[in-house]
């Protein structure tokens, strides 16, 4: 499913109705929130942070965060924008503290089915590498982990979870145009990383 779709649906007039009711205190319109959005927070700061436990973490922080501040939420303004700028902003505080190293996380069974494979198909054209070569996917993942994390949040948002550029600028507030350098910066440092292991496996 694209996200421009969910971006769309999130938008709806029904969340509308549910986002005024938790304003103002309804804790059905409030689990209502956590329900719609728990999994794609959860797996976002997954995403950013390589570690299930504080992944977890950040779902908490940032759910606690929106009902703190739920009635300053501005309602011309996405909700889906605003949460998840919080989580992702929770997520990077968390990175920046704990300057977290690799966690092999490819059991885990929300990536059995990850976004992160569709960009293995533009490095090869080999056969013998195939999409469900646990090797191949460690090594992407340590060069997504290797990312700094400047670079690391873009790939995320736009390629990963699918996002539009204007919605990951919006989010991380920065211009779209930076986005793109960021973006750009952070595909070249994965092609190469996976180009040279991909030329290393051929010679095999």
């Amino acid at each position: 499913m694209k996200k421009s779709s969910i971006i769309n649906r999130a938008g709806s007039p029904d969340e509308s109705i549910i986002i005024r009711k938790a304003k103002q205190g309804d804790q059905q319109a409030l689990a209502e929130l956590v329900d719609r959005y728990s999994e794609r927070i959860y797996n976002l700061a997954l995403r950013i942070l390589r570690n299930k436990e504080d992944a977890e973490d950040v779902l908490q922080e940032t759910f606690m965060t929106v009902l703190e501040k739920i009635k300053t939420f501005d309602e011309r303004s996405g909700f889906f924008t605003w949460i998840y700028r919080i989580a992702t902003n929770t997520s990077l505080m968390k990175l920046r503290r704990k300057k977290i190293a690799y966690t092999d996380y490819l059991d885990h069974p929300d990536f059995e089915r990850s976004r992160e494979n569709k960009i293995l198909q533009d490095w090869s054209q080999n056969p013998a590498l195939t999409l469900d070569d646990q090797e191949v996917k460690k090594v992407l993942d340590r060069a997504i982990n290797d990312l700094a994390e400047t670079y690391r949040t873009v790939f995320v948002l736009r390629d990963i979870e699918d996002l539009s550029i204007r919605d990951a600028a919006n989010i991380l507030d920065i211009s779209e145009e930076n986005v793109k350098i960021r973006l750009r910066r952070a595909r070249i440092f994965l092609r190469d990383r996976l180009s040279a292991y991909f030329s290393e496996r051929v010679k095999l």
